[in-house]
């Protein structure tokens, strides 16, 4: 059981703002993280869900401490406040953080818009990107005692390779535990998860709901 363990879950796309109107996420609506949260307060755990904008919520949101995020950064920002004033005994990132945040937009002309309202509608705007902080490889330095479980994603059928990839991805980011899956997931409910220890074991679940079960099952 997981009674007087606190769980802290993210979930669901970050949103990158453009302007105040526009901006990009993906495809995540936080169906994982859902599963993790349900299976975590069935353990008797005390959960803290951290949801993007249009993540879904839990079942039982109202027996967790709930904390929406927009963006990557804002994500770091609240993260790092929790991590070093409160004792959190698992951090499951199972966001799907952006990769590129906006640097500068431009119009047709070259000419640099910093008008924060709303981009003008008649012409499209030149955007230019600028690489997301990689929060997963943080959170060990806010909070070097937890046990941080990360996911990697990749757009690849070969299991071997997406074992590597996520494999590598733990041991950057010191990791205790990294739940691999390939982008099919996205799409499909029954598609394999790797659930890989610092150790090299792995154990393959079919489905979300199933690997997050798995999962939890292991600190309980």
């Amino acid at each position: 059981m997981l009674t007087g363990k606190k769980v802290l879950i993210t979930s669901g796309g970050t949103f990158e703002k453009w302007d105040n109107v526009r901006g990009h996420t993906n495809l995540s609506k936080g169906t994982m993280g859902c599963y993790l949260a349900e299976a975590a307060l069935e353990k008797g755990a005390d959960v803290i869900y951290m949801h993007g904008v249009f993540a879904q919520l839990p079942e039982h949101e109202k027996d967790m401490q709930l904390i929406k995020f927009e963006g990557i950064e804002d994500l770091g920002k609240q993260l790092k406040t929790i991590l070093q004033k409160e004792c959190i005994d698992y951090v499951i990132m199972a966001v799907a953080g952006s990769d590129w945040l906006i640097d500068k937009v431009f119009d047709q002309s070259g000419n640099e818009l910093t008008e924060k309202g709303k981009m003008p509608s008649d012409e499209p705007p030149i955007i230019h990107f600028k690489k997301a902080p990689k929060i997963l490889a943080q959170v060990k330095s806010w909070n070097p005692n937890t046990t941080l479980i990360g996911f990697k994603l990749e757009a690849t059928d070969d299991e071997n390779y997406l074992i590597e990839r996520a494999a590598l991805r733990m041991k950057s980011a010191k990791a205790d535990y990294m739940v691999a899956n390939s982008s099919k997931s996205l799409y499909g409910a029954m598609e394999p998860h790797y659930i890989i220890h610092q150790s090299g074991e792995t154990i393959k679940v079919a489905g979300k709901q199933a690997a997050a079960i798995a999962l939890i099952d292991l600190f309980s």
